[in-house]
């Protein structure tokens, strides 16, 4: 599934092609994605230019003068920037035409992405309006963490994959977080010290933005808007590195099912 670093890569990336640019044309070749994509789109959109391509949390969105288009890419999806005169393939589901005659394509294959539009302003809007901070943004702090942290017993793995807490923190980024933090995910959210979750955030930092220098994680479905893969995998520290041994201390690394995901550990320098 893509996270927050390969959202935030496409975002970058397709932005210079389309900012500043016309629809002049939508292809809807197949409107049944997560939910149906509205019927009055094509109709909504052409003629409107793109004034800015942003991010919250993992929906992409793209604001005009009378509205804004929110993109979410679900398991599989992906948006790509290609000219005109490129066949599209059996799981190109949405082209969106420019007057630039550049083409931006979405992609996916499991069809759990979204393409919606609101006229409404973009923070009140039901999927975006009760998220929490970016954890990119100073608001996103230990403090912040140690508060909404009191007294929850839940694991600390699952606390900060929590969306309402803070977005954008996938599996694979709290995995490598919590092992460069050295706190075991399985830790209770409420027994972890401010010091400790100060520690955290700095790490959850430097981690999404490692990952989105390098272009995201290489995963199965996803590619970027040129369809290259991102390289970050390569520099994973326990995630996919199941009895491997730990980078710092060489002891096995320990994989388990948390929440119904996979979650690799070190024994002995996670506490």
């Amino acid at each position: 599934m893509p996270e927050l670093p390969e959202v935030e890569t496409t975002c970058r990336g397709i932005s210079p092609h389309i900012v500043g640019q016309t629809i002049k044309q939508l292809i809807i070749r197949q409107p049944q994605l997560r939910w149906p994509v509205p019927e009055t789109l094509n109709k909504v959109l052409c003629g409107l230019e793109i004034r800015s391509v942003t991010r919250r949390a993992k929906y992409l969105l793209f604001s005009t003068d009378v509205g804004t288009m929110l993109i979410h890419l679900g398991m599989s999806g992906s948006l790509r920037i290609m000219s005109a005169e490129q066949v599209h393939g059996k799981h190109d589901h949405i082209d969106f035409i420019f007057n630039n005659d550049k083409v931006l394509r979405f992609n996916d294959t499991r069809r759990f992405g979204a393409v919606l539009w609101t006229d409404a302003p973009i923070e009140s809007h039901p999927l975006l309006k009760d998220l929490g901070p970016e954890p990119l943004l100073e608001e996103f702090s230990g403090e912040l963490l140690f508060k909404r942290a009191n007294n929850r017993k839940v694991p600390v793995k699952s606390f900060i994959m929590d969306s309402h807490v803070v977005v954008g923190i996938g599996n694979i980024y709290a995995n490598e977080a919590l092992f460069m933090a050295g706190l075991l995910p399985s830790r209770q959210a409420g027994s972890i010290s401010l010091a400790s979750y100060e520690k955290l955030v700095e790490c959850v930092r430097i981690i999404l933005e490692r990952s989105i220098t390098q272009g995201g994680t290489t995963l199965r479905d996803f590619v970027n808007e040129a369809g290259k893969p991102g390289y970050f995998k390569q520099q994973l520290n326990v995630y996919g590195r199941a009895n491997q041994p730990c980078i710092n201390c060489l002891e096995p690394l320990t994989e388990i099912r948390m929440a119904n995901r996979t979650t690799v550990f070190c024994k002995t320098c996670q506490h």
